[in-house]
């Protein structure tokens, strides 16, 4: 069976993986991301030891994202927040050190479609993938496409209301403030109620004002795209507490207007965690690179 190479390029960390075309993952390697070269080539050395050939290699990468194939910086992570890569050519260096085809998207992108291809979306075409932790990331399909378009969804940018005498919280958001990001990623959680959320008490009452937070922004892409599912993961939302909150809260905040049981009796079903868990980013870089693979076969 053909394998493909993986790359979930976090801020954080990257996680490189061999897999095939079932979703199993053969070989993984996890390390923090450092300064650009070093970590791009780490990844390459990566790909290079396997004794596996690869049919090509899938990158999810964290951005914003330059995703135009015309543009000159097509390739490239643009306006990130992450010190030293602004403007970071990710795609070159693969492509160069590899000599396989390359597929390239963003990583909330990359985690919806494994979990369409493996997971809690399988059967359907409209849905959205967020992640909420040290930023927020929304991705998704609609019409069994990814979401792209002028660049690519920035869902953690949204401006939800934000009642200042409530909450005086200024935000964490180098750009905005006081986004849906910079009001409800971890960093935010943690800054605005002094401990992080691995030691906040499911009854502090910062997560109620974070489930508030999730719910705002949640709505806000219900209405507009209409997904069949939402699908949210993230550091932050291993509080099962949380989850429930949340799901509570859209349904509050909707008011009965989408009589519908998916947004009522059974919210359950419809606001869930990724069904493939930490592994849907990498298995995401691993359809990302069957996909490529494929799109660089010969037309007959």
């Amino acid at each position: 069976m053909q394998v493909y190479g993986g790359i979930e390029a976090g801020g954080t960390k990257f996680v490189c993986a061999v897999g095939d075309a079932s979703g199993e993952l053969l070989e993984r390697l996890e390390y923090a991301t450092t300064a650009p070269y070093e970590t791009l080539h780490r990844a390459v050395d990566f790909f290079r030891q396997q004794k596996r050939a690869l049919g090509a290699v899938g990158v999810a990468c964290f951005g914003p994202l330059d995703l135009r194939p015309a543009s000159r910086t097509y390739g490239h992570i643009t306006s990130t927040p992450k010190p030293g890569w602004s403007n970071t050519d990710v795609l070159g260096p693969l492509l160069q050190g590899l000599g396989v085809p390359v597929g390239f998207d963003t990583d909330v992108n990359g985690a919806a479609l494994a979990e369409h291809r493996w997971g809690a979306a399988c059967g359907l075409d409209t849905f959205v993938y967020l992640t909420i932790g040290t930023g927020i990331g929304g991705g998704g399909m609609v019409g069994g496409k990814l979401l792209h378009g002028l660049l690519h969804p920035e869902m953690g940018h949204l401006r939800v209301p934000h009642d200042r005498d409530a909450d005086p919280f200024e935000g964490t958001c180098p750009f905005h403030g006081d986004c849906w990001e910079g009001l409800a990623c971890g960093p935010a959680l943690a800054e605005r109620s002094g401990m992080e959320a691995s030691v906040l008490p499911d009854d502090h009452p910062a997560w109620v004002l974070e489930a508030n937070y999730l719910a705002l922004g949640l709505v806000s892409i219900i209405c507009i795209l209409s997904p069949q599912r939402v699908i949210i993961g993230g550091g932050v939302m291993r509080r099962a507490v949380l989850l429930h909150l949340v799901r509570k809260r859209v349904v509050q905040l909707l008011a009965g207007y989408l009589p519908l049981p998916a947004l009522g009796s059974h919210v359950d079903e419809y606001i869930v965690p990724p069904a493939l868990g930490e592994n849907a980013g990498v298995l995401g870089a691993i359809a990302l690179a069957e996909r490529a693979a494929r799109q660089a076969e010969p037309q007959l």
